[in-house]
């Protein structure tokens, strides 16, 4: 055993060697610790490496009550490869409850402390290697962020897709109730069917079914290397699911063996292929938030705009919610991920030589699949839905430091409309549901980026209720805040600098003309730049409400949405790895 995983060189020799660390043996062999009866199966405890087993396991919502099960699994996989497993959690935030009030403000800080308090409890506690499961949106990058900062070796699973609701014949997401608030509001639903259809949009356990950034995030899971190929399909409910973990189990052991880190993994070229699937599905803008803050991780410089490059010259593939038709159960049934990371391997928009947690690469990995003929949830590269990704960039004098846009199923690129100016979302939603706004507008949302929010809370509730009016194409919404992978419409998120930080967003008002682009990637409003300084000299920040508590700690140190909206300096900055302490 110590032989096979150089335990000498291991994190838990610092916890385990005997005499010094008596104290921590004794904790570590009490009876209560399940580590076997005889002495002999104490003593290879503490002979082998010790594997943190971490999930985000609660019972706020669906997506992550399935997790405690798929870790026992995954525990029985690193016991079985000679391994001892130590199961913990850390929180999670759930967006479809945080969403539309002050609730959202804890949503993008929770990525950070997730990755924050899975880092201090393997310090803590001297793990060797980590197995993470992950179901809501900032638990997927957060425990991500977490593997490549500590750089053991790491393995990452995500909990699974929520089978579809069914309403008058149809599959349903949570997003479908959003949109039914919005409809009620305009007289387009009775509250009866949206009784209804509240009933039945969440069926099961598992994370919202649409390629929101819960299942964007878990494309980016096998694309960048991280998890088993595979491991992102199956429904939540399924216990093909358990097989996954039990092997995720299993190969962290394998990793650490042929000393395989996560920054082995993680590259520019993986981050690369992870944006490329993101464009592909027509996934989440989050994920452009997320990338940037794992590649800082990495020491990696990789952000919104590097990002963007990709999704401008890669084609939209997965016909998926919100944009398109279908599920994630669809994807799945079709042989899942690794179908279209195929399909665009096979189209020449990988890089296949990427390392991946099989100690594969990724063409390897997928050698064997072949994209299925009679389906249309996957199209092959050489016959996409569009020839361009679902999510762009924008830049222009309203957003020096980008912005980005989910074009996915839009018929509408170009845009010019009057500012109709809201210095947060309550007072805008208000608005939406009052219908108070017409067909031209621009409706504005600002003081709600990372610092200014604080939080770049998501906006669903807001773009939502204006889909669900059908009124999607007919008005346009820009925020330095962000937007829930749900979204649909043209609605463009990330703006910066931020209205805080004094952005051009922070000096609209209502009546400028704004011109929005996507074919083009430009976000401006028809202002001067003198008159742009004169309007930026007499600019006062807004205040938030947040003067003490995580969330104004949280403000106090995090950084542009350009790179990440991240709150530490990333690998760059190291005078050690965790991993060779």
């Amino acid at each position: 055993m110590t032989k096979t995983y150089g335990k000498s060189t291991l994190p838990s020799r610092y916890v385990t060697t005997f005499p010094v660390n008596a104290g921590a043996r004794t904790m570590m062999l009490s009876p209560c610790m399940g580590l076997g009866d005889t002495p002999d199966d104490r003593q290879k405890a503490l002979d082998g490496p010790l594997v943190g087993v971490v999930t985000t396991w609660n019972e706020s919502a669906p997506c992550n009550i399935s997790l405690m099960r798929q870790s026992q699994a995954a525990k029985q996989g690193v016991k079985e490869a000679g391994g001892s497993p130590r199961e913990f959690t850390t929180i999670t935030v759930t967006d479809g409850i945080a969403m539309g009030h002050a609730g959202m403000f804890s949503s993008l800080p929770s990525r950070d402390a997730i990755a924050d308090t899975v880092e201090l409890s393997v310090r803590g506690h001297c793990y060797d290697a980590l197995v993470g499961f992950a179901g809501c949106d900032k638990s997927l990058p957060g425990l991500m962020m977490a593997m490549v900062r500590l750089n053991v070796p790491s393995v990452f699973m995500y909990g699974g897709t929520i089978l579809p609701g069914k309403f008058k014949g149809r599959d349903v997401t949570i997003v479908d109730v959003f949109e039914g608030i919005g409809a009620e509001a305009a007289g387009a639903m009775s509250k009866s069917d949206l009784k209804e259809l509240e009933n039945a949009a969440c069926p099961s356990s598992g994370s919202c079914g649409g390629q929101f950034t819960a299942n964007t995030m878990a494309c980016v899971s096998e694309a960048i290397g991280l998890a088993l190929p595979g491991s992102a399909g199956a429904p939540a409910p399924y216990e093909s699911r358990d097989e996954f973990a039990l092997k995720s189990g299993k190969a962290v052991l394998e990793l650490l063996k042929h000393k395989i880190r996560p920054r082995d993994i993680v590259t520019k070229k993986s981050l690369e292929n992870a944006a490329r699937v993101v464009a592909a599905s027509g996934g989440s803008t989050n994920a452009a938030l997320h990338l940037p803050a794992i590649a800082n991780e990495a020491g990696i410089d990789f952000d919104l705009f590097d990002v963007c490059e990709i999704f401008r010259f890669t084609p939209y593939l997965a016909d998926m919610k919100p944009g398109g038709r279908y599920v994630a159960l669809d994807m799945f049934e079709v042989g899942g991920v690794p179908v279209l990371l195929k399909a665009l391997l096979d189209g020449g928009y990988l890089h296949g030589d990427c390392l991946t947690v099989t100690g594969k690469t990724l063409a390897e990995n997928l050698k064997d699949v072949k994209l299925p003929a009679g389906q249309d949830v996957i199209h092959p590269a050489s016959s996409p839905i569009k020839p361009t990704g679902g999510v762009v960039g924008l830049k222009g004098n309203l957003a020096p430091e980008g912005a980005i846009v989910k074009i996915a199923g839009l018929k509408t690129l170009r845009f010019e409309g009057t500012a109709r100016v809201f210095e947060k979302e309550e007072d805008a939603l208000k608005a939406v549901l009052e219908k108070r706004y017409q067909k031209g507008d621009v409706i504005i949302i600002r003081n709600e980026g990372p610092k200014g929010g604080p939080g770049m809370r998501e906006m669903l509730s807001t773009t939502a209720a204006i889909a669900g009016q059908g009124m999607g194409e007919e008005v346009a919404l820009i925020t330095d805040g962000r937007f829930s992978g749900g979204t649909r419409g043209l609605c463009i998120g990330h703006v910066g600098p931020e209205a805080a930080l004094g952005g051009p967003i922070g000096l609209l008002k209502d009546g400028d003309k704004i011109v929005i682009d996507a074919e083009k990637g430009t976000l401006d409003v028809a202002l001067s730049d003198t008159e742009l300084a004169a309007r930026k000299a007499a600019w006062k920040p807004a205040k938030h409400n947040y003067q003490a508590g995580a969330i104004w700690k949280y403000a106090q140190a995090v950084g542009p949405a350009r790179y990440g909206a991240v709150t530490h300096p990333g690998a760059k900055a190291e005078s050690h790895t965790y991993a060779d302490i």
